[in-house]
C-alpha cells in the first residue's frame, strides 16, 4: 500500500484539512487563558486560582460532554455535529467578550466548552471511519496540525492580546474565526450529503444504546489502559501546561506576551513532529513512539522547571512539545480503534477522559504552587507523564507480541 494520502481522495483531503482549522479553534479557545491568568485575576480582584476557573470548568464542562456528542455523533452524523458546535462556540465567544464579572466570563466559557468538546474528538471519529487503519495514525498526525497550531495560537494570542490591546479582544478574534470555520464546514457538510458516502471502516446499521456502548468499551481490558492512561496525561500534561506562562512570568520576570510565546512553542513542537511523523511512525513503531516521547518531554521539562534564566525554555519548549506529541497522537491512534463499532463513543470517551485529567491537573496545579511553588509543580507533574507513558510504551509492546502469536 502507498502511504501518505496517495489513496486518499481529493474531497476527504479536503474535508480533513477544515476539520483540521475547526481542531486549530477548539484548541485555541481551550489554551486561550493560560498566558491571562495572572491579569483576570488582577482585574477581577481574585487569586490565581480562582481566575483559573476559567480553564478548570472549561475543561470539567468539555470532559462531561463527550457522554452526550460520543453516540450523538454516531447516530446523527458526526462532520453535521462538529458542524454546528462550531457555530454554536461562537455565540459563546461573544458573550465571553462582553463578561462584566469573572463568575460571567466563566459562564460564557462554559458556553463555548458546550460546542467545543464536539470538535476534536468527533473529527478523530469521523477520520477513523474514513481512512483505513495503515493510513490513520499519519492523517491523524495531519489534522493534529490544528490542534497544535491551536496550542500555539491560544497561548500567543491570549498573551499577545493582554498585553497590547487587552484581553476582550483576544474573545473577538475567537468570534471570528469560529463563524469563518463554521460556516466552511456547512458548506462541505452539504456537499458530502451530495455525495455517495464511502468508508474504509463501516459499521452495522442497528447500533447498540449508548449504555451497551459504553460497557462493551471500558470492560474491555485494553480500552481500560487508553482511557487511565489518558486521564493521567491530560492531568499531568495538558493540566500543568496551563501554569507553565505563569512560571516563566513570576520566576523570571518575563511579560505576559512573552511568557505565552514561549510556551507557544511547545504547539510548534508538535507542528515539527507532525511534520516529520510518516518518517517517525513505520521506523520508531507506536511503542518507541511512546517511550521517546515522554523521555524527551521528561528532560525538556525539567529545563522549563529549573533553568535560572529564560533563554533555555525557548529550546525546552519546543522540544517538549515534539516530544509530547509523539506520545499523545499514538494515543489518539489506539483511541480510534478501541471500538469500531461505536468509534465516536469511543473516542468521546477517550476525550472525555483526557480533558477531566486536565481539569483536576489544572485545580491542583493552581492550588499546589501557592504551597509548593511552580518549580516543584512543573517537575512533579512531568515525572508522573513520563511513568505513565513509559508504562503505555511497555503495554503496547506486549500486545503487538501478542497479536503477532495469534
Amino acid at each position: 500500500m502507498s502511504s501518505g494520502t496517495a489513496t486518499i481522495s481529493a474531497s476527504t483531503r479536503r474535508s480533513v484539512l477544515l476539520l483540521s482549522f475547526a481542531t486549530f479553534a477548539s484548541m485555541a479557545a481551550q489554551r486561550l487563558c493560560d498566558a491571562m491568568l495572572p491579569e483576570l485575576a488582577r482585574v477581577f480582584s481574585v487569586s490565581l486560582a480562582e481566575a483559573a476557573q476559567v480553564i478548570s470548568v472549561f475543561a470539567v464542562v468539555y470532559g462531561l460532554c463527550q457522554l452526550f456528542y460520543g453516540p450523538l455523533g454516531d447516530r446523527l452524523g458526526k462532520f453535521r455535529i462538529v458542524t454546528w458546535a462550531t457555530l454554536g462556540c461562537s455565540v459563546g465567544s461573544v458573550l465571553a467578550l462582553f463578561a462584566a464579572s469573572l463568575d460571567m466570563l466563566v459562564l460564557a466559557r462554559v458556553l463555548v466548552a458546550l460546542g467545543a468538546a464536539a470538535i476534536i474528538p468527533l473529527s478523530l471519529a469521523w477520520i477513523g471511519d474514513a481512512v483505513s487503519y495503515e493510513q490513520r495514525q499519519e492523517t491523524l498526525a495531519r489534522v493534529g496540525l490544528g490542534t497544535t497550531l491551536g496550542i500555539t495560537g491560544g497561548q500567543l494570542l491570549g498573551g499577545l492580546f493582554t498585553d497590547t490591546l487587552g484581553w476582550r479582544w483576544a474573545f473577538a478574534f475567537m468570534t471570528g474565526l469560529f463563524g469563518v470555520v463554521g460556516l466552511l464546514l456547512w458548506r462541505d457538510e452539504r456537499r458530502q450529503r451530495g455525495e455517495a458516502p464511502a468508508t474504509h471502516n463501516p459499521v452495522p446499521e442497528v447500533r447498540p444504546g449508548f449504555v451497551q456502548q459504553a460497557l462493551l468499551i471500558v470492560t474491555g481490558r485494553w480500552s481500560r489502559v487508553v482511557l487511565i492512561v489518558a486521564l493521567i496525561e491530560g492531568a499531568s500534561g495538558f493540566g500543568v501546561l496551563a501554569i507553565w506562562a505563569s512560571h516563566l512570568h513570576h520566576e523570571l520576570g518575563l511579560s505576559l506576551s512573552a511568557s505565552g510565546a514561549i510556551v507557544a512553542l511547545f504547539g510548534l513542537g508538535g507542528m515539527l513532529y507532525m511534520a516529520v511523523a510518516r518518517f517517525l511512525i513505520p521506523r520508531l513503531g507506536e511503542h518507541g513512539l511512546a517511550r521517546g516521547g515522554v523521555t524527551l518531554l521528561g528532560l525538556s521539562t525539567l529545563v522549563i522547571a529549573y533553568a535560572p534564566v529564560w533563554w533555555p525554555s525557548v529550546p525546552a519548549s519546543l522540544l517538549a512539545g515534539f516530544g509530547f506529541f509523539m506520545f499523545h497522537n499514538t494515543m489518539q491512534t489506539n483511541a480510534t480503534q478501541m471500538a469500531p463499532a461505536a468509534r465516536g463513543t469511543a473516542v468521546s470517551l477517550f476525550a472525555s477522559a483526557l480533558f477531566m485529567g486536565q481539569s483536576i491537573g489544572v485545580l491542583l496545579a493552581a492550588n499546589l504552587v501557592g504551597r509548593y511553588g511552580s518549580t516543584a509543580v512543573i517537575a512533579g507533574g512531568s515525572a508522573v507523564l513520563v511513568a505513565v507513558g513509559l508504562f503505555f510504551a511497555q503495554a503496547l509492546r506486549r500486545r503487538q507480541a501478542l497479536m503477532l502469536l495469534e
